[in-house]
């Protein structure tokens, strides 16, 4: 709405000082053209902004035009910026309004409370692009429209049709009645229901979406939380899932984590090292993960994964040769 962009434009500069045309424009995501209409716009509603020619020049606002928010205290800014540097609002397709939200926040904090917090907030980082051991992590890519859509009809209570690519299949529409929408390690999920039957879609997976005028058949209060978790556990006891008993080397324990579907009981084993019991997608799943360890893991069941093991371990034994210098057959 231009109203917004209006806010967010005056809240930029009583940010930033001094800002160039080109500058407001790539911040907004709006045209040159559309900044300078929009500059002389709150020069006509009385807001004192002006231009300054020459190299160094740009649009800025007079000294002292500001509001002030005295209800937070430092600790509630600080929340609200070390939660404002997380990347969920990626998944929900809310990262300019997050912005723009922010610098209305802050701008409104009176000036010696603004300088405390902004320089706290620099000491927080929240789900930075890759861990210590430089791995990317990279948070799944929604279409823009489509989750605008998707997000109308999960707040308006509206149905939802979805053009839906599962894995191994041709991408199909569907019309679904949305309930709400969870974001679970950069991963967003589309909780809803089809036919009175529960369906769970994931974001990345909706190559398009159309909120439809229909209400959606759905109750008017829901406990997200507790779907998510009844959901969860169907899937890990749905399927070809496999438990897994293993030991592993304390080090490795965000490796193996990072490939398991769930841990459902994990305690230190006696000799330093940790035992666990995890699901699998599948058989072969839990042969690639625990091959992954190599000697830093150890499965204790089943019987079948340990044999697959033993039996791989031989024959990269056997293709290597003896180890005092003599060639296999």
């Amino acid at each position: 709405m231009r109203a917004d962009r209006l806010v967010s434009l005056v809240l930029l500069l009583r940010q930033r000082g001094r800002l160039t045309a080109d500058t407001l424009a790539r911040e907004l995501e709006v045209s040159t053209r559309t900044v300078l209409r929009d500059i002389e716009a709150l020069s006509t509603a009385g807001v004192p902004v002006y231009a300054e020619r020459g190299r160094h020049g740009g649009f800025a606002l007079s000294p002292g035009f500001r509001t002030e928010l005295t209800g937070l205290n430092h600790d509630e800014t600080l929340a609200l910026l070390a939660a404002g540097s997380g990347r969920g609002e990626q998944v929900f397709g809310l990262g300019p309004e997050l912005a723009s939200a922010m610098r209305k926040v802050v701008d409104a904090l009176p000036e010696s409370h603004r300088v405390a917090a902004g320089d706290a907030a620099q000491r927080f980082l929240v789900d930075p692009e890759s861990d210590l051991l430089s791995r990317r992590l990279v948070a799944e890519e929604v279409p823009g429209g489509a989750m605008i859509e998707v997000r109308r009809a999960v707040l308006a209570g509206h149905k939802l049709r979805i053009r839906y690519a599962a894995t191994g299949e041709t991408p199909q529409w569907r019309t679904v009645d949305p309930i709400g929408l969870v974001t679970v390690r950069d991963r967003g999920y589309l909780l809803a229901t089809r036919s009175g039957e529960d369906r769970t879609y994931r974001l990345s997976r909706v190559l398009a979406a159309e909120e439809l005028p229909e209400a959606a058949e759905r109750p008017n209060r829901v406990d997200l939380d507790r779907i998510w978790q009844e959901r969860s556990a169907r899937f890990l006891s749905g399927g070809d899932h496999i438990a897994v008993l293993l030991r592993v080397n304390p080090e490795r324990r965000e490796d193996l984590l990072d490939t398991a579907l769930a841990v459902r009981a994990e305690e230190p084993d006696a000799d330093g090292w940790l035992r666990l019991e995890v699901t699998f997608q599948d058989a072969r799943h839990a042969r690639w993960a625990l091959w992954q360890l190599g000697t830093d893991g150890e499965a204790l069941t089943p019987q079948s994964l340990r044999t697959w093991l033993r039996d791989r371990a031989a024959a990269v034994a056997a293709r290597y040769g003896d180890p005092s210098g003599g060639a296999a057959g």
